[in-house]
């Protein structure tokens, strides 16, 4: 007689108090960091005329971010379990604040690029944190809904973000959108300040005394390895299409600087329901499937998405929130297999690596795109689908890339469960 196997209900989630007061936290913060970031593809469309630039040039102050922020994640991942994570958060978080203050007042290209590096030191370093807390503080088994929750950061930033900085960008000049995120994140700063209690259960397991022998020995370990590779074409995507967006949907779909802001809204306000969404199916179904779907989603979107020209505005909204919600679904997943892969004791130090990582290689894609991409004197974007086959390609191999990290975090979570909890020893 055959046994009917029931798929094992979603955990409940029966967050305290404080839980949810830190996953609106750091949401809140990712949302500051996230807009920083993504104020500027928007921006391309009015920075490539008021600053008479070329598309390398501005794609070249995208990537500054990004590598300055890899450089940077690298040079701290060594010290990053020495300390209080809270500390750790508000010391980077300010200097991010002081980045972005000096993009507001930046008169020229040459400034603004230095801006940009000053903010990528800083702001680059905060999202490796941030998970890092994120996994001290929750359990793999509700950690897909912390991260959809978390994810929503993305999609507010479109949803009021985006559309208030092209609105005060249109109206005031493009240093307005920089003063708009200076002032969101002096008010994360002090509440977080007050607020947050320390993150230092960490400082309580075995130190190794020596912060340059722990980066070596994090980065050395055969499993983070893999998990490393992995990350490393995750950000390929965003970084290679995002920068010059808004200028080939103004230049070669036909879309007007006026309904841009509306494609970002709606475009937001779906992909505010599609992250908690993506985080619970991820956590009921297993985050590796989730995974694939978003990429075969993504695959498909901007395939299409690269190839447009004259396009409708209900047309570019559809395709841009079927493709979004892909990346979301995809990325959620992946962040949750990701923090499960390090050690209590390594954590901050795979964390703030693998941040550096994706930061490096999403810069040096911005910079490829930007040296891939010709404008012509009526503005029009020449060779953008070559940057979709690209991204598609890179979406095939972290696919294949996490199949193997999928199966380093179950082999792991096994492990666990049969013996004494030593997760120091599990990727030894």
């Amino acid at each position: 007689m055959k046994t009917k196997v029931e798929r094992p209900k979603t955990p409940k989630a029966n967050f305290t108090g404080y839980q949810i007061f830190m996953i609106i936290v750091i949401a809140f913060i990712q949302f500051t960091v996230i807009l920083d970031f993504m104020v500027l593809s928007p921006l391309s469309a009015i920075l490539l005329d008021e600053l008479k630039i070329l598309p390398d040039q501005f794609s070249l102050v995208v990537s500054a971010y990004a590598i300055s922020a890899g450089i940077s994640g690298l040079a701290a991942a060594g010290f990053a379990d020495k300390f209080d994570r809270k500390k750790l958060l508000l010391f980077f978080y300010i200097g991010f604040v002081g980045g972005t203050l000096l993009c507001a007042v930046a008169p020229t290209y040459e400034t603004l690029l230095g801006a940009r590096i000053v903010t990528g030191v800083f702001g680059g370093v905060i999202g490796s944190i941030a998970f890092a807390i994120i996994t001290d503080l929750f359990p793999m088994a509700v950690r897909g809904r912390v991260m959809g929750f978390v994810q929503m950061a993305f999609a507010v930033s479109q949803v009021l973000g985006l559309p208030i900085g092209i609105y005060l960008a249109n109206s005031l000049g493009w240093h307005a959108p920089f003063w708009l995120i200076v002032g969101f994140a002096t008010v994360a700063g002090v509440i977080m300040f007050i607020f947050m209690k320390p993150v230092d259960e960490h400082l309580k397991l075995p130190q190794r005394d020596n912060p340059f022998k722990h980066l070596i020995h994090t980065i050395s370990n055969r499993n983070y390895l893999k998990g490393f590779s992995a990350t490393i074409l995750l950000a390929t995507g965003g970084y290679m299409l995002m920068p010059l967006g808004a200028a080939f949907s103004t230049n070669n779909m036909g879309i007007s600087m006026d309904d841009l802001p509306i494609i970002y809204l709606v475009t937001g306000l779906f992909t505010i329901f599609a992250g908690p969404l993506a985080g619970r199916l991820s956590d009921r179904y297993g985050k590796y499937p989730v995974f694939i779907v978003g990429c075969l989603i993504a695959m498909v979107m901007v395939g299409w998405y690269t190839n447009l020209g004259i396009t409708p505005l209900w047309l570019a909204i559809m395709i841009n929130v079927i493709l979004f919600a892909g990346l979301t679904a995809r990325m959620i997943a992946a962040s949750s297999l990701i923090t499960a892969l390090p050690a209590p004791a390594d954590r901050g130090a795979f964390m703030g690596i693998n941040s550096s990582l994706q930061s490096i290689s999403g810069g040096f894609s911005a910079f490829i795109a930007g040296h891939i991409v010709v404008q012509e004197p009526s503005g029009h974007l020449l060779h953008y689908p070559i940057l979709g086959f690209l991204v598609m390609g890179s979406l095939v191999a972290t696919i294949v890339l996490f199949g193997v990290v999928n199966r380093l975090v179950m082999k792991k979570a096994a492990q666990e469960d049969i013996g004494p909890k030593i997760v120091e020893e599990v990727l030894e």
